[in-house]
């Protein structure tokens, strides 16, 4: 699917945090997914394509990411997106979701998960940040670089010359085939961030705001949480060690499974859709049981 014809059912919602934009296919209980940094809802289109028939799937695209509209001086903090999905749900009227999140997205949904535990339905992890290892040590030169004023450059660099997105210096690391990776799908990721100057600050401003204070601050709550829980995790990623699968398992009480994707990078949930689905739906099916 490209990502025009994804975004073909757009829909935005006003909340205290901006007007916030997502995508949503099927019906039943809702499933709420979380990207991470510099993607945005797209990332989940297999999911909301695959799963419709089990649930609501709402895919939203966070804070300085996509469609999503804020003003200038919103806060967008890992834990402010966190509260962004609070009111998200307040403003669609949903009580409580199948969350499920990726990369710093995975990170927004543990804060969230801890913030709000009456409104977690169950909890699917991905390879995401985790306690301190936020940012991980093979994306800190990126956040050097940002601070240092380098990220608009970059950013179109890798929409003119797509195969820096690709390589090994960018984002490439985060794929298991990153020649796959089509034109299409780098323009729908990164274009929103070019649209204006505003919005490449306003990413700029959330990874600058990367702070592990923000997950090392809620480890308590998240030992607390009994909701049942799924981690699922690529064992060749450079980002988030399998080790991090084995915190949080052992942290969060209702974990019931973790599950290792071997040979898989961070972004699996978008080249390995079949396989992450199926865990999904196992899942889902054993927290309603």
């Amino acid at each position: 699917m490209s990502g025009k014809a994804f975004y073909a059912d757009r829909r935005q919602i006003a909340t205290p945090s901006g007007t916030i934009s997502y995508v949503e296919h099927g019906s039943g209980p809702v499933a709420l997914f979380v990207h991470g940094v510099l993607l945005n809802s797209y990332l989940w289109r297999h999911q909301l394509a695959e799963l419709g028939d089990l649930r609501r799937c709402i895919a939203v695209d966070l804070l300085a990411h996509g469609d999503t509209e804020i003003a200038a001086d919103q806060d967008v903090s890992v834990t402010a997106n966190a509260h962004m999905l609070a009111q998200f749900l307040d403003a669609l009227h949903i009580d409580q979701v199948d969350l499920v999140g990726n990369d710093s997205g995975g990170g927004i949904c543990q804060i969230f998960a801890a913030l709000y535990p009456e409104r977690i339905r169950s909890l699917a992890l991905t390879n995401c940040d985790a306690h301190d290892n936020w940012p991980p040590e093979a994306f800190k030169p990126f956040v050097e670089m940002v601070a240092a004023g380098g990220l608009p450059q970059t950013l179109q660099a890798m929409v003119t010359d797509k195969t820096i997105y690709r390589s090994p210096q960018a984002l490439g690391p985060a794929y298991e085939r990153p020649e796959a990776v089509t034109d299409d799908t780098i323009d729908t990721y990164l274009q929103p961030h070019l649209r204006n100057a505003q919005r490449t600050r306003d990413i700029e401003r959330f990874v600058n705001a990367f702070d592990n204070r923000h997950t090392v601050g809620i480890e308590d709550r998240l030992r607390l949480l009994q909701a049942p829980t799924l981690i699922a995790w690529g064992t060749d990623d450079i980002y988030f060690d399998v080790q991090w699968s084995h915190w949080l398992q052992q942290t969060i009480p209702g974990t019931r499974k973790r599950v290792e994707f071997k040979e898989a990078r961070i972004f699996f949930p978008e080249e390995r859709p079949g396989e992450f689905n199926r865990e999904l739906k196992a899942h889902w099916a054993n927290a309603s049981a």
